[in-house]
């Protein structure tokens, strides 16, 4: 008998989405995200890698700016965070499982899509604990448990972009012993044990957009614009390969320290 009563107090105090809506802005960015995934899709299947992954990066930007837009604008919701988990899941986890799967995996049969799919599953996996953390009190919001699924989809996309560019196709053997098909796997295994790991990433949610910023800050961002537009494969997949060692660096770091103390 106090099921229904329960139901009904929950329909009481909440009121539907119809009603209260949802807000625009930020579910733009989270729409135009999810776009740039399907779009990577759709030109990876058509044998375009180089529009695959830059659409990857541009959803990965486009991801940055919906939750930032949402608390600048005080127009964070339950829908938002749900919307933004499932635009993850397709722009991040299945559309780079998918680019790498078609460009060098598809020749190696079943170990090629049994690591698209380790990636595709791991990326879940990463996004469901994100989401149970999310207000976990304990949690330092500096860093990121597990590299960011976004990261991980840059990892792959910026390998295939920057192979792209020096005309390396994914057949290719390296020497007349590595072959790309290979590279490839690892990478994606690795990217995919990256993000179920207990390691630390920086996150970048203590910087303050809103705070003043010393001149050589300003010099280091346009230093920033002029290397990304002189080679954006080289210097992308350099960042962000650089970002997903960082955290082997800091787990490196930790040990040690609790090493020398003892």
């Amino acid at each position: 008998m106090a099921e229904p009563q329960t139901r009904l107090s929950r329909r009481e105090e909440h009121t539907s989405l119809r009603q209260r809506g949802i807000y625009l802005l930020p579910n733009l960015f989270t729409s135009a995200s999810l776009f740039g995934g399907f779009y990577a899709i759709v030109q990876a299947m058509n044998q375009h890698f180089e529009q695959s992954a830059i659409a990857i990066f541009i959803a990965m930007v486009l991801d940055g700016l919906d939750g930032r837009v949402a608390r600048m604008t005080n127009t964070q919701s339950a829908f938002g965070a749900e919307y933004d988990s499932l635009a993850d899941m397709v722009s991040f986890g299945v559309a780079p499982a998918l680019i790498v799967y078609v460009w060098a995996l598809q020749p190696m049969n079943k170990l090629g899509w049994i690591a698209a799919f380790i990636y595709c599953a791991c990326a879940a996996l990463r996004l469901a604990r994100f989401n149970t953390k999310i207000d976990d009190p304990f949690q330092d919001k500096r860093y990121f448990q597990g590299l960011p699924s976004p990261a991980a989809a840059a990892l792959l996309a910026g390998f295939v972009w920057v192979s792209y560019e020096y005309n390396i196709d994914g057949r290719e053997i390296f020497f007349g012993a590595v072959q790309v098909k290979w590279i490839a796997w690892c990478l994606t295994v690795f990217a995919a044990g990256s993000m179920v790991s207990d390691l630390k990433f920086y996150s970048g949610k203590d910087i303050n957009l809103r705070h003043s910023v010393p001149f050589v800050a300003i010099l280091a961002v346009v230093l920033a614009f002029v290397l990304i537009s002189y080679s954006p494969p080289e210097v992308l997949f350099s960042v962000v390969f650089v970002y997903t060692l960082s955290g082997y660096y800091l787990w490196t770091r930790d040990r040690m320290a609790a090493k020398n103390k003892t």
